[in-house]
């Protein structure tokens, strides 16, 4: 199963690692007899269906979440492993999307002629309240 992130960008099932085990999760006796916990691993740095700016920006912005370039997902909600794999690889692709998504870009604003005059009223008042409390002038 491919995952597909956007029409220019397809993760091929070659480059996943799968591994199951017993899950915690529902299910009764089911969860003794059955691996259906399903761990996802994917190898960011040696993926060959990443560009290189594509890579470096996967590498700096799910940092915390790899261990050796490689990044790991779980999934154990669901009693069938089936199921698990295919929440497993939603999960997966989120976490893609959501680190491949351009930073916007902070233009800062102009103040407001509002905002500048509240400023420049409030540096006034600043300013008679401190002169008040200078000593009298000596005459």
């Amino acid at each position: 199963m491919d995952l597909e992130i956007s029409p220019s960008l397809t993760i091929p099932a070659s480059e996943f690692a799968w591994r199951f085990s017993r899950s915690s999760g529902p299910g009764g006796q089911h969860v003794n007899t059955t691996d259906s916990r399903v761990e996802l691993l994917w190898n960011v740095a040696e993926s060959t269906a990443l560009e290189d700016e594509q890579r470096q920006l996967l590498l700096k912005r799910l940092g915390p979440r790899l261990i050796a370039g490689v990044i790991t997902v779980t999934a154990s909600e669901e009693r069938s492993q089936l199921r698990n794999r295919e929440i497993a690889l939603a999960k997966l692709g989120r976490l893609i999307t959501a680190g491949l998504v351009p930073e916007s870009v902070r233009r800062a604003s102009k103040p407001t002629r509002g905002s500048a005059r509240r400023h420049r009223v409030a540096k006034e008042q600043r300013s008679a309240t401190k002169q008040q409390r200078r000593r009298p002038a000596a005459e």
